[in-house]
């Protein structure tokens, strides 16, 4: 169990024992499209409720995070994977504003579906057994899930499910990891190292007097000189160019001897 996973589920079981409490949480914490604009803090609290007239509803979400999270976490890390939880939800939240603007949203689903895409991408062969028998890849069991929330969410067979929340959980995680991986270091090193070196002026260096040069670096100078001739400057390293370049004189300057 990672940190955040049991964060989560403490909280969201505590929120639900909340709302069979007091049954007001509920209204208070749920997700009004149509007022999303005049209940803000919504956009986030909508997450951690859910159906106190159904008790599978949290056991089913928190069974999947329980599956899913504590892996995603590990591979993210506490601070992305809490973010990638949150931004999933809140863009599932979005969606629905846009597709079902007469809803009433509860439940850390689309949060969850974030998740899965993030496991899907990391372990996409990783097999998930449905109802303990039926094994399926995880990169096709989101892909189901996709074709199954649209298919309901745009049919109108959507009952009480918030397909919209659910497609707005994969795309959330999808844009977060993209923005992850844009912003990753070991992405601006690869583009360092593919990034072609500056090449080093070496002057004029046909003019560059040998008999001038100290013995102690002249059978170097004249290696380099030779490799020109054979195979021209652009076969210089960059080391050989800047070894040369202490010798040969700017274009626009006498060859002076030393």
């Amino acid at each position: 169990m990672t940190p955040w996973v049991k964060r989560l589920l403490i909280a969201n079981v505590a929120v639900y024992f909340l709302q069979l409490a007091l049954p007001i949480t509920t209204d208070l914490l749920a997700f009004v499209p149509s007022r999303a604009l005049v209940r803000p803090w919504t956009f986030v609290t909508y997450m951690f409720a859910h159906d106190p007239a159904s008790v599978t509803h949290i056991l089913f979400n928190m069974l999947v995070l329980y599956f899913f999270g504590p892996r995603v976490e590990e591979r993210l890390g506490g601070t992305h994977f809490i973010r990638l939880y949150l931004f999933s939800g809140i863009v599932g939240a979005i969606l629905s504003i846009f597709f079902a603007p007469m809803g009433f949203i509860v439940g850390a689903s689309g949060a969850i579906f974030g998740v899965q895409l993030a496991f899907a991408k990391y372990w996409p062969r990783e097999r998930i057994y449905i109802w303990g028998v039926l094994p399926i890849e995880a990169w096709l069991l989101v892909l189901l899930y996709t074709a199954y929330s649209l298919w309901s969410g745009f049919g109108g067979r959507g009952g009480n499910v918030a397909h919209f929340a659910h497609l707005g959980g994969f795309l959330g995680a999808w844009l977060y990891l993209l923005w992850m991986e844009r912003r990753s270091p070991s992405r601006s090193w690869k583009a360092k190292l593919e990034k072609p070196a500056k090449k080093v002026e070496i002057g004029n260096w046909q003019r560059i007097d040998t008999k001038s040069i100290h013995e102690v670096n002249r059978a170097e100078v004249d290696r380099i000189l030779d490799k020109i001739s054979a195979k021209g400057v652009e076969s210089l390293t960059p080391q050989e160019r800047t070894f040369l370049s202490n010798f040969a004189p700017p274009d626009d300057r006498p060859v002076r001897p030393t």
